[in-house]
């Protein structure tokens, strides 16, 4: 089987709905149950990559992604080839009183994202809910402003952690990152995942009345802009055919690889004709275990 890590950074706020909500917000994004960390269900991500195969032969794409009643005569109901979970949040943007902002994340985001990736890091352990370990160009002496909270600075991120992060998406403006990351604690990054994602009012002017129709008020939660997530993806390679028959996992990933470095930038979620959802999308290299 042959595995990769799918990284999306938001060039613009994001909404994969959760449905209707009796609190204050109408429509808020999906979330872990227990966690609270923001996700984009693997279901999403592999409808906007299966856009992007079209050129391809349909039987690769029937293999890879599987296929439906009616799409093909023999092997209803196929499941793909291609394997994908749900894509989590690694690196989330707060507001900061230096540099304008900056990214967090937490021992357990990048406890998973080892796990899933083979990264050779060592992750932080943070017991202290108001420590953090902060690049210098956040820090205001020995403390971090993030929001409206003052964290006690106790080192900066190592090395290793900044080099294997910054080398998971290309965009531009996540190349910044160096300069401004903290690692704050587990129950911080809670918090602030939940509570500081951007909620905007959404309207439909009736045009008879010039007023907002009736039951056209609402409010939407969206995950910011500068938002890093990441997926753990796999193929599997097809048997059972003859050798010069048989695909290989590797081989489709790398295509996909590349579908994705031309098309350089994935729609993702809802809203698409509003700007919603627009992100840099990337598959690193494979690693050499």
């Amino acid at each position: 089987m042959e595995t990769r890590i799918l990284t999306l950074f938001t060039r613009t706020p994001l909404h994969v709905g959760a449905g209707n909500s009796v609190g204050a917000i109408d429509s808020p994004v999906m979330r872990e149950r227990h966690t609270r960390i923001p996700v984009i269900p693997g279901s999403s991500l592999k409808g906007v990559l299966r856009d992007l195969w079209q050129t391809e032969a349909p039987e690769d794409a029937f293999w890879l992604f599987g296929n439906k009643q009616g799409e093909r005569d023999q092997d209803k109901f196929r499941a793909g080839a291609l394997l994908i979970g749900e894509s989590r949040v690694l690196a989330f943007p707060v507001r900061s009183a230096k540099g304008g902002f900056a990214w967090i994340t937490c021992p357990l985001a990048l406890a998973r994202y080892k796990r899933d990736a083979g990264a050779k890091f060592v992750v932080p352990c943070l017991s202290d809910e108001n420590a953090c370990l902060a690049s210098g160009g956040i820090t205001l002496g020995d403390n971090v402003i993030i929001e409206e909270y003052c964290l006690d600075q106790r080192g900066e991120p190592d090395s290793a952690i900044l080099a294997e992060l910054q080398g998971i998406s290309n965009d531009d403006v996540w190349q910044e990152a160096k300069g401004r990351f903290a690692i704050v604690s587990d129950e911080v990054f809670s918090h602030f995942v939940e509570q500081a994602c951007e909620i905007v009012t959404r309207i439909r002017i009736d045009d008879r009345t010039g007023t907002v129709a009736e039951h056209a008020l609402f409010n939407q939660e969206n995950v910011p802009s500068e938002t890093l997530f990441y997926t753990a993806m796999a193929a599997q390679d097809e048997k059972g055919k003859q050798d010069n028959q048989n695909r290989s996992a590797a081989n489709a990933l790398g295509k996909l690889a590349d579908r994705i470095r031309e098309q350089g930038v994935l729609q993702v979620g809802g809203d698409e004709t509003i700007g919603l959802g627009l992100c840099s999308a990337y598959i690193a290299e494979r690693r050499e275990n």
